[in-house]
């Protein structure tokens, strides 16, 4: 008689079920110490370590959710991310649907964006501390959906004739992003003393200046 498998059931099967719930609630806590233990004294003064005994949790149990500070403030930032992105979606959309120029969605972009980086500069300087090209992962990194986003107008500014077909939309959207690297918008703000508004229309500025004339 043929016989199938049905899974684990019983004793087996609820152990895994806990496990996996054991895992979820560690992570939980894990992050909800991490982002009191970075608002009391700073993100650059916490340790993993710090972490791991504020949170009661072994090393282990920390680097086997997060290899390491960056994925811990990246998580942190999650739910913040998908809100931006959500609403700059939907702008971007609203703005399609009235016809407004390519190069005008990405000034509004550009604005925003100067001012979800000053919200988030201490995790973003975390995060961005491991480099742009994370075994494989760019996909999770902030920077990734910016220069998507970046790029696309771009190269749609290109089809439509607002910009000329020499602009190289990937290496632009570099270029454009280059000034919102964390260090260097902390250097900005922290050193030179650049107001947003300044940061902001500088940054515009550099856009309107290829748009054909």
């Amino acid at each position: 008689m043929e016989t199938f498998e049905l899974g684990l059931i019983g004793p087996e099967g609820d152990a895994e079920k806990r496990e996996r719930s054991d895992a979820a609630a560690n992570r939980r806590l894990i992050l909800q110490t991490a982002a009191t233990l970075f608002e009391r004294h700073g993100v650059p003064d916490v340790t993993m370590a710090d972490i791991a005994s504020a949170a009661g949790v072994g090393k282990g149990t920390l680097y086997r959710r997060f290899d390491n500070k960056a994925e811990l403030a990246l998580a942190l930032m999650d739910s913040q991310m998908s809100d931006f992105q959500n609403e700059v979606l939907a702008r971007l959309r609203e703005y399609a649907q009235q016809g407004r120029p390519y190069l005008a969605q990405l000034d509004y972009f550009l604005d925003t964006l100067v001012y979800f980086t000053d919200s988030h500069l201490p995790l973003l300087c975390v995060v961005q501390s491991t480099g742009l090209l994370p075994e494989g992962r760019e996909q999770t990194r902030p920077y990734y959906w910016q220069h998507q986003t970046i790029s696309g107008l771009l190269q749609r500014s290109v089809e439509v004739g607002e910009l000329a077909s020499s602009v190289d939309a990937p290496y632009t959207a570099d270029a454009l992003l280059a000034p919102l690297r964390a260090d260097i918008f902390r250097f900005q703000r922290e050193v030179r003393g650049f107001s947003l508004e300044r940061i902001s229309s500088g940054l515009r500025t550099l856009l309107a200046g290829l748009e054909q004339p």
